[in-house]
């Protein structure tokens, strides 16, 4: 499916971002207009299928949603940026999309979800009670972190309002039970980790991608949606792999 895009600023550091479940491109603005005023830079931001001006689907397989991103993005871009599903998703289109560099913003790669045993057939069977339960317990983890301003609150209730809900449980049971491998990166990486990163990153394997590799930055004090509370913080953490150099 070829996906709904928007474009911002006139650059030849080419930059892609990402969104994750439930989201869409609009949602990344305090980011594409900090690259846009750092200059040289043309940001290209995708609404994944079921999101924002997507098409829908009968497939919301993690595999679909990383063959649309090769068939809507450029391969050989400077950087793609990609947050929780959409982490997941850059993952698995990485190698085919040959950015110079990738960036995971709490990347979906291990949800902290029960795949086996008792626990885990109780868990799945009782979805999307169960599903709707756990991000309900995050919710509540991440009470005290910076809120989000209205303009976002606003941007994110209508992101929420246009994406196709019937994904949610299939998406999690999916990225639950396959989690991306523990490997050396394909192309230079950077994971940014917020406090609530153990809940789809646990710290022990984002130490053993670090030894493989991967470049590990933490940004204490925000929750998963880190942008949104903390634009300037985020945008501080990863200038250095956006911003044209020249």
């Amino acid at each position: 499916m070829r996906l709904a895009t928007q474009q911002h600023g006139i650059g030849p550091k080419r930059v892609a971002l990402v969104h994750g479940l439930g989201a869409d491109g609009a949602l990344w603005h305090a980011v594409t207009e900090r690259l846009v005023a750092a200059g040289g830079v043309t940001v290209t931001t995708v609404d994944l299928r079921g999101h924002g001006a997507s098409g829908r689907a009968d497939d919301y397989s993690v595999q679909a949603f990383a063959d649309d991103l090769v068939e809507t993005l450029p391969s050989g871009l400077d950087v793609v940026v990609g947050h929780s599903l959409g982490g997941t998703v850059l993952e698995r289109a990485v190698a085919r999309l040959a950015p110079a560099h990738a960036v995971y913003l709490d990347p979906g790669f291990r949800l902290g979800l029960p795949t086996s045993g008792l626990a885990g057939r109780v868990f799945w069977a009782a979805s999307p009670v169960s599903v709707v339960g756990a991000a309900l317990l995050q919710k509540l983890r991440s009470r005290g972190r910076p809120p989000m301003s209205p303009a976002d609150a606003a941007l994110h209730e209508a992101a929420t309002a246009r994406f196709d809900k019937s994904m949610a449980v299939g998406v999690f049971r999916e990225v639950a039970h396959h989690p991306a491998p523990v490997a050396a990166p394909a192309v230079p990486s950077t994971i940014v980790l917020s406090d609530d990163s153990p809940a789809v990153l646990p710290d022990d394997v984002a130490d053993r991608l670090a030894a493989l590799g991967w470049d590990v930055r933490r940004l204490p004090g925000v929750g998963h949606d880190f942008w949104l509370q903390d634009a300037e913080r985020t945008w501080v953490s990863i200038a250095d792999l956006v911003v044209a150099r020249g």
